[in-house]
Order: structure tokens, then sequence, then C-alpha cells
């Protein structure tokens, strides 16, 4: 009997001990790939597709048999947001560079933008000749109202704010801000799609916003965007900004009549075949927002019994759309040590894709690992906005350290990709690898 005890206890603890450290790890398939809208796709959208092939008419505005895909779609998301002007767009990158367009943002303005982004927020202001201006994080990993103030000076034009990682920033907090001093105010939903706040959709609460419905987002074409808005001159300016420079008449034609719309296009326009694939992922939203929230506030839920991981907050738990979970550490010494535990046990993805890593990798996100915008670089290096008569006395500062709260963000927090398409079994076996490294390490 003494035996058998023995036997039970030491496969106790053969289980417990950590797999970097030579015990079994949790579990030896890898995660599935963060890709949301995918793993959700069958013969929906081949079927839609195949459609829109079978027409031959793959040009939103004319064709032989137009399907009209595009129009349909921008008016089902319009409804599905509950704004007056939706207008597709072939890329999340795109539309911000027709939303700051159609803005009017150019030299002498200035545009504060969050240090936790993408890339592309900071390529759009720099690609209109003004001065991106950096604006500090909180806890939500969104931009910080509390710091907007310190920021603003006679020449900000608006406030770009990003819904990052699937949940929605202080909006409510933010739009005060700018009403108050009367700046626009332009929302990067790319990585929100779906998202809310008290049962208000992001994309609604600014002057204007954007989408992306590129491969890695909520919902997907493969690549594609929208820009949305209730102000129908800025809608006509996006209008004209993302197709050829002018509007269009209900033929498809180009219509130069008003001198106010005679401006200079993007040639971003969407195509009826991701117009089509679009309508159908837009009706499984839910269901894909759904799966993902399931999954995540069942691990979050196990979390929350583990005091010493820190969970990002969230501004309305009902409105997050749950693709990624950050967990964060006292020190960055401890995250590293977590996130290498955690892998070892098997909490990783497909080589394809990232998940459970060092936010300190993630690349383009981090303000600081964007070269282009660390060393003012510019593609016309004698017309680059920093060096525009235009801008001068603007102030800017884009190293690391510019923005202390991120920076320590950054450092101590592990980014989790939380799939569609997770099962029970997976979701067990992420809190088993996270409650067994909690022990090990952090108890």
């Amino acid at each position: 009997m003494q035996d058998g005890k023995t036997a039970v206890h030491e496969g106790k603890e053969a289980n417990d001990q950590l797999a970097i450290d030579g015990g079994t790890p949790v579990r030896s398939e890898p995660l599935p790939l963060e890709f949301p809208g995918v793993h959700h796709m069958n013969d929906e959208e081949a079927t839609a597709v195949g459609r829109v092939v079978k027409s031959r008419s793959l040009f939103r505005y004319y064709g032989l048999d137009l399907q009209k895909e595009v129009e349909n779609f921008e008016a089902e998301f319009a409804k599905f947001l509950g704004v007056s002007h939706v207008l597709a767009v072939s890329s999340g990158t795109g539309a911000l560079q027709v939303a700051l367009s159609a803005l009017g943002v150019g030299p002498g303005q200035e545009v504060i933008v969050p240090a936790y982004m993408w890339v592309s927020v900071v390529a759009a202001v720099v690609n209109r000749g003004a001065i991106p201006v950096l604006a500090d994080i909180d806890d939500t990993f969104c931009i910080d109202p509390k710091v907007l103030e310190s920021k603003i000076t006679s020449r900000t034009a608006g406030i770009i704010v990003v819904h990052m990682s699937g949940a929605p920033a202080d909006i409510k907090a933010i739009q005060e801000v700018a009403r108050r001093h009367k700046l626009f105010l332009l929302e990067d939903c790319a990585q929100c799609v779906g998202g809310s706040v008290g049962g208000k959709k992001v994309g609604t609460f600014g002057d204007i916003a954007t989408f992306s419905f590129q491969m890695n987002k909520n919902m997907t074409s493969g690549d594609g965007g929208c820009v949305v808005t209730n102000d129908r001159k800025l809608y006509q300016r996006a209008f004209a900004c993302h197709d050829l420079g002018y509007v269009r008449d209900e033929k498809g034609r180009l219509n130069m009549s008003d001198p106010d719309l005679c401006l200079w296009g993007h040639g971003c326009r969407l195509d009826e075949i991701r117009g089509s694939v679009l309508r159908v992922q837009l009706k499984k939203l839910p269901q894909i927002v759904g799966s993902m929230r399931r999954s995540k506030y069942r691990i979050r839920k196990a979390l929350e019994a583990l005091p010493k991981i820190q969970l990002r907050r969230i501004v309305d738990p009902e409105g997050d759309t749950s693709s990624f979970l950050l967990t964060t550490y006292a020190d960055a010494n401890t995250a590293q040590r977590v996130n290498q535990a955690l892998r070892a046990e098997g909490i990783v993805t497909y080589p394809q894709g990232l998940s459970n890593i060092m936010m300190t990798e993630w690349g383009l996100h981090l303000y600081y690992n964007i070269a282009s915008l660390v060393k003012r670089t510019s593609i016309d290096v004698r017309h680059s906005p920093w060096k525009l008569s235009e801008n001068a006395g603007s102030t800017f500062q884009y190293e690391k350290g510019t923005c202390p709260a991120a920076d320590s963000l950054f450092e101590r927090t592990i980014v989790l990709a939380v799939p569609s398409a997770l099962t029970q079994r997976d979701e067990d076996d992420i809190i088993r690898a996270f409650e067994k490294v909690y022990k090990a390490i952090l108890a």
C-alpha cells in the first residue's frame, strides 16, 4: 500500500514538473492559428465568389451582369454598425489614407497617435505631410485619455484612437477631450471589428472610422477595409479620394460637376469578389466573436484566481471581441520566464502564426520598432514632413523612452492569440499550463 502511494506521489510530482525543466508538456499539438474569420469559412464563401465570377462583372461600378456585392455589403455593414455611410476600400491601410484625406489633414498639422498601434497609422499621417505625435497608453493598452491634454498644441488637428488587440479603448473619455478641444476623432477599428462600448459599436463614436478585413482580422476577405461616417460631406470627400478624385453618378460614371469634389484619388476601390466574401463573413461575425469571447473569458476566469498575473483592463467585457489575451507581470524577467515556460508546455501555434510571445516581439505594433518613424525617413527626402517649413516648430520624439508607460507594459506583457476555433480541450490545456507555470514560478 505504501509503495502505491509513493508511485502516485511521484507521478504527480512528474506531472507538475515544468517541461522546461524536463517534465512532461501539457500538450504536444500546436494550438490553432489565430486567423478568426478564416476558421469559419466554408462553401458559402466559395458559392459567393463563384456567383461573381460567373457574372463576369468583377468591377464594382459596372459590368456585364453587375451583382452589386460591394454596394450591398456597404449597406449591410452600415446597418450592422448603425451609421449613415460606409465606403468599402481595398485595405485597412488604404482606409486610413482615405479618411485622413477626407479630413483634409496636411502640412502644418499635428495628429496624436497611440504608442501601441500598427505602422499604417503613423504612415497615413506622414504620407499626408503632417506630424505624428505619440501619446502613451494605459492598462487598456489603448491611448490614455489622461495624457491627451499635454499633447495638444495650436497645431493639433485631431486624434487617432486605435482599438487594439480586440478590445475597445476608453472611447467616451477620449471623445470628450476631442470635442472639448474641437479636434477630429478618427477611430481605427481594424483589430476590433464587432466591438462595442455600452452597446454602441466602435467606429460610431468619432467623426470618421476605419476598418480592416485583412487575413488576421475578425472577418476577412484576405485583404480589404472600409471607411465609415455619419457626416455626408466627409463621406463624399472619402468617396472621391478612394477612387480617382471624383464622385460617380448612378451609372458608375465619374462626375466632375462639383468643384468641391474635384480632388485627387488613392485608387483603392474594393472589387466585387471580396465584396461577396465580406457579405458572407459579416453574417458570421457574431458567431466568430462569440466563439472567441467564450474561450477568452473562460480562460480569464481561471487566471483571476492567480493574483500575480495582471489581466488587461477591459472597458466593456460585453463589447470585447476577445481575439487576444494579454497578461502582464511584475517585471520583464518574470514575464520572460513565464513565457518561455508556457511555450515549453506546448502553448504555441504553427510556425506561420504568432502566438504566446513577449509583446516586445510584436514588431511594428510598437512605436519604437517602426524604423521609419524613429529615423524620420520619407519617400521624398527633400519634402519629409519633419523638414517642411509648415511644420517648423512642431516638437516630436519617437525613440524608445518617449512613452514610458507603454515601454513598461511592452516589456512585462505576454500576447496570446485566442483563435475562433479553440476547443474545450484547447482551453483546458491553456488553463492547465498557466496554473502549472504559476505554481512553479510565481506562487
